[in-house]
C-alpha cells in the first residue's frame, strides 16, 4: 500500500547508483540510468492543464540535471554512497528496540494536529525511529539532497522559454499543486513518510542556489562541486550567506 502511494507520487528518478549497460534503458557510462514514470507525467500534465510537450521536457531536465551533477563531479557519487553506507551501518535491528521507537512515533503521530509544522523533520515515522548517529548522517544527506534538488529546480527554470515556451505557466501551476497537497489522508501519509519534507528539499535548496547565485554568480556558486568540505551543511541550506562567507572567505 505504502509502495503503491508513493509510487503515485514520482514523475522521474535518476537511479544513482545503478549499474551501467546497453541493455538497461537510459543507462549512462560510469553507471546510474534516467527513468520516467509516463501514466504519473501523463496524469499530471492533464491535471495542470499544460503543453504535453513542454512539461515532459521541463521534467526531463530536471532528471538530466542529476545525471550531469553525478557525471561532471566524480567524487559526488562515492561520497553520497559513503553517507549512505554510514547510515545504514548504524542501523539497530533489536526488536525490542525497534518497537519501543515505533510505540513512541505511534504516540507522537496520535498527539499532533496534522496541520502541525512540529519544527523539525525528525517528526516523520522513518526518522522517529532512527538512531542519534543516523539522524546526524541524515543531516548531511539532507544537505546534499536539497543542493541537488534545488539545482535542478534553479537549472528547470533557468531555461527559459526559448527552450520551454510556457515554462512560467508550468513552474506556477506545480508550485500550486505542490503547497495544495490534498485531502486529510494523503497529507497525513506524506507527513508520515516524510514526504513534506522531501517537499522541503526541493524550496530550500532552490532558495539557497538562487540566493548564491546572486552574491557571487554561477562561478562561485560552482565551488560547491571542489569537495565535500565545500558542499553546504544543513544550517548553511537554511542560510546561503554562511556558507558564502564559509567557502569564499578571504576572497579566496
Amino acid at each position: 500500500m505504502l509502495l503503491s502511494f508513493l509510487a503515485s507520487r514520482v514523475l522521474g528518478q535518476y537511479e544513482t547508483f545503478a549499474p551501467a549497460g546497453r541493455d538497461l534503458p537510459g543507462s549512462a557510462a560510469g553507471g546510474g540510468r534516467l527513468l520516467l514514470v509516463a501514466p504519473n507525467i501523463v496524469h499530471v500534465e492533464r491535471e495542470l492543464d499544460v503543453r504535453p510537450h513542454d512539461f515532459r521536457l521541463w521534467v526531463c531536465l530536471h532528471e538530466e540535471t542529476h545525471r550531469t551533477q553525478f557525471t561532471a563531479v566524480p567524487w559526488l557519487r562515492d561520497h553520497l554512497e559513503g553517507e549512505i553506507q554510514t547510515f545504514l551501518g548504524a542501523t539497530e535491528v533489536d526488536p525490542a528496540t525497534i518497537l519501543e521507537r515505533l510505540r513512541e512515533a505511534a504516540q507522537s503521530f496520535a498527539g499532533a494536529r496534522p496541520d502541525s509544522e512540529q519544527g523539525d523533520e525528525g517528526r516523520s515515522l522513518v526518522e522517529l525511529v532512527q538512531t542519534p548517529e543516523q539522524r546526524e548522517v541524515l543531516g548531511r544527506l539532507t544537505a546534499v539532497m536539497s543542493l541537488l534538488e534545488g539545482h535542478a529546480d534553479y537549472v528547470m527554470d533557468g531555461v527559459g522559454p526559448a527552450v520551454v515556451p510556457s515554462v512560467a505557466e508550468i513552474r506556477e501551476k506545480f508550485q500550486q499543486r505542490r503547497a495544495s497537497g490534498a485531502g486529510r489522508l494523503d497529507a497525513t501519509l506524506r507527513k508520515l513518510l516524510g514526504l513534506d519534507a522531501k517537499l522541503r528539499q526541493y524550496r530550500d535548496g532552490e532558495r539557497f542556489v538562487r540566493a548564491v547565485v546572486g552574491q557571487v554568480g554561477m562561478d562561485g556558486f560552482n565551488r560547491v562541486w571542489t569537495s565535500p568540505n565545500t558542499l553546504p551543511t544543513k544550517a548553511e541550506i537554511a542560510k546561503p550567506a554562511d556558507w558564502v562567507a564559509r567557502v569564499h572567505r578571504k576572497g579566496e
